[in-house]
């Protein structure tokens, strides 16, 4: 993974593991609660996004307590294909309890899938935000989110949960309503349907599967204690099935959007 700012993936780890925590204000748009913190070791100071287990709203689907799990366990699998779609998370006490502490991505927060996508379409061949690269970057970066989110079977993937850094990265944040063993995908991202897997994302894939296939793999280990069994096995049959259609899947029936858009 590249350094985010100045700091590399192992420092920004560390803060985020030994930081102290201030919060700063409430996330106003979250569902849960959710809190930007201010993070503070030695001489490094950043912001985070802190979702305490015990602010968690109870869902009728979902195990109580347990979305700040899934919210470490999307940045360990988007850590494990080597995609650098979820920023740094993990989990830890803070000033409300256990939780997930995700550092904080700088973004203009006026853009967002659907600003990026129509800018884009606009001008596919010109300079995009200042980056004459960012176009391909787009398309590349949104394949995986969108690989992604069927992998871990995202239940609300809206189009303001798709930001853009500083540096023409696109993140995928909030990964709270993911990993259900029940089929649940709901996203804003459906253009590329039915077209082929490109096969670097493919074998990035392939590989995911060789580790699934290890019960004592560093992930499985890991996700074993952030997931149940039944929705391991989901996920990994999600896997296999890509790999099966080669394709991007078109919609099921029923809803297959989230509610708002944004």
């Amino acid at each position: 993974m590249e350094a985010i700012d100045h700091l590399s993936l192992e420092q920004i780890l560390e803060l985020l593991a030994k930081a102290d925590i201030e919060i700063e204000g409430l996330v106003p748009w979250g569902s849960n609660y959710t809190f930007l913190v201010r993070l503070c070791h030695e001489t490094v100071e950043a912001q985070g996004i802190y979702k305490p287990r015990r602010g968690e709203r109870p869902l009728w689907d979902f195990p109580a307590g347990t979305l700040c799990l899934r919210e470490r366990a999307a940045f360990l699998l988007s850590q494990t294909l080597g995609w650098d779609i979820v920023p740094p998370t993990l989990i830890r006490p803070g000033p409300q309890g256990i939780g997930s502490l995700q550092y904080f991505i700088d973004h203009d927060p006026d853009h967002h899938y659907f600003t990026l996508k129509e800018q884009f379409a606009a001008s596919p061949t010109e300079s995009f935000l200042n980056d004459a690269e960012l176009p391909g970057q787009f398309v590349r970066q949104t394949q995986k989110i969108a690989l992604f989110d069927l992998i871990i079977n995202n239940a609300d993937r809206k189009g303001g949960h798709v930001i853009l850094d500083k540096k023409g990265h696109l993140w995928a944040i909030d990964h709270g309503v993911c990993f259900h063993a029940d089929y649940k995908l709901r996203t804003v991202i459906w253009d590329f349907a039915g077209q082929p897997i490109p096969p670097a994302l493919l074998q990035d894939i392939v590989c995911l599967a060789d580790q699934g296939e290890q019960k004592q793999a560093p992930l499985m280990a890991a996700l074993g204690q952030l997931l149940s069994k039944n929705e391991l096995k989901a996920m990994q049959n999600r896997v296999q099935h890509l790999l099966d259609l080669g394709s991007f899947p078109e919609p099921g029936p029923g809803r297959h959007y989230p509610w708002p858009l944004v």
